[in-house]
């Protein structure tokens, strides 16, 4: 493999938005990771939590629901006071690295950025989800197991 090959490979995985890409040829193994901020396409690691919304004090028409982040993202960030953490790729979610061991986190656990928070297992690749932020764990959002598709949150956790 040429150096117009590896920018030929990027290229394409820039082009389709691919998070993540595994190559093995001759010995030699190529890895690509992008985190949610390396490219502008790509959403955010976390979502912000917005302010909270003021109580209504008369009933009314519903409101529109905030076109800032995704609906269930919104929801949680704005009534925990956490950030979501969202699937950056579609597959299956799994709280431990094999069904013998405990889970990477717990809700209430604190975790620092870079920890290991759960793995998508996509394409017969096992994925390690990272913290993007410090904080506590607030909600786990999908079972051990549930498929989980690009965007759905997996975690809320209150920044530290």
């Amino acid at each position: 493999m040429d150096l117009s090959d590896l920018k030929d490979i990027l290229r394409i995985l820039e082009e389709q938005e691919i998070t993540e890409f595994e190559l093995e040829q001759d010995g030699v193994k190529l890895r690509v990771c992008r985190s949610g901020g390396a490219a502008p396409p790509a959403p955010p690691a976390f979502y912000a939590a917005p302010a909270p919304a003021p109580a209504p004090s008369a009933p009314g028409p519903p409101s529109s629901p905030d076109s800032g982040a995704p609906p269930a993202a919104a929801g949680d960030a704005a009534t925990n006071g956490g950030a979501s953490v969202p699937s950056p790729i579609v597959g299956t979610f799994y709280r431990a690295p094999d069904p013998n061991s405990p889970p990477f986190v717990n809700v209430g656990d604190r975790v620092q950025v870079g920890q290991v928070l759960c793995i998508i297992e996509a394409m017969k690749l096992m994925n390690e989800i990272e913290a993007e932020v410090a904080g506590e764990v607030l909600k786990i959002h999908p079972e051990n197991g549930q498929p989980v598709q690009y965007g759905d949150p997996l975690f809320t956790i209150r920044p530290a």
